[in-house]
């Protein structure tokens, strides 16, 4: 397994308790090579010894477009129920869980994205925000799943609520989404894996929450299969999985907040709200 982080001097590739400097490293060439996982064993040189970058990070990817399944999970189902209600769209959500077709929709570009210890945002004109901690599949430009990162997006459930087709709206925007703090290659989380979240609020913790990679509904090369059919992704693509976490309905994010999700294996990724 290794670990590639990226910062603002450059990449760092973690195999074990070994770091080493990558001098000249593309995410685009991982993503569109034949062998992503032995393109990047071969990026590792162990007599360029380095230590785990610190301090601010990059989203680890290149040109990479960011997809998102949802209600791949049984709560994320309830929660989107219960967001539309009132205007009729809960009958969609329960339909798409059960149905073959899983939902998938466009989630950002890399200029959207946010790294570890950067800021996410919350939309000016909603008034109900949460954060969704999501396993975050890295995919070939063939459609292979070789990796994976952790992800948060980002999420307006007051506009998504008011009209589902304000999806976009709700889950598009500038800052709607990080990923990190490192991408992992070469091994995918065990089902007995935890995502947990926790929520800090100055110095109260304001909400806390996990579940398992096993909650997840869809296998990931059913995720990968149904985003890449009829479609193509030359620099490959990164595909969040859903949330089986959710705040409950009176909860919301505020202005200062800290995120800091976790995903075994992949080490905690943390952002602060603006």
């Amino acid at each position: 397994m290794l670990c590639i982080y990226r910062s603002a001097s450059g990449y760092t590739i973690e195999k074990g308790d070994c770091f080493a400097l990558l001098a000249d490293f593309r995410f685009d060439e991982l993503f569109t090579c034949s062998d992503p996982v032995d393109y990047a064993e071969c990026q590792f040189k162990e007599g360029e010894k380095s230590v785990r970058p610190a301090g601010p990070l990059l989203a680890p990817m290149g040109s990479q477009e960011v997809w998102a399944a949802g209600v791949t999970y049984f709560r994320s189902r309830d929660a989107r129920m219960e967001e539309s209600e009132s205007s009729g769209g809960d009958r969609f959500y329960d339909m798409v869980y059960e149905a073959e077709r899983p939902e998938l929709f466009f989630k950002a570009t890399p200029t959207r994205c946010r790294g570890h210890l950067d800021k996410v945002c919350i939309r000016s004109d909603s008034t109900w925000d949460v954060p969704e901690p999501e396993l975050t599949l890295a995919i070939s430009a063939g459609g292979k799943v070789f990796g994976y990162t952790i992800g948060n997006d980002m999420s307006s459930r007051s506009i998504e609520g008011e009209n589902p087709l304000y999806l976009p709206q709700a889950k598009v925007y500038r800052g709607s989404c990080a990923l990190g703090p490192c991408l992992v290659v070469g091994e995918l989380p065990r089902a007995e894996a935890k995502i947990a979240i926790e929520i800090q609020r100055g110095a109260e913790l304001v909400f806390s929450g996990e579940t398992e990679v096993a909650q997840i509904k869809r296998s990931f090369d059913e995720l990968a299969q149904f985003l890449f059919r009829d479609n193509e992704f030359p620099h490959g693509a990164l595909l969040m999985t859903g949330t089986g976490v959710v705040p409950d309905s009176g909860f919301t994010l505020a202005r200062g907040d800290i995120i800091r999700i976790g995903i075994d294996g992949a080490g905690e990724l943390e952002n602060q709200v603006e």
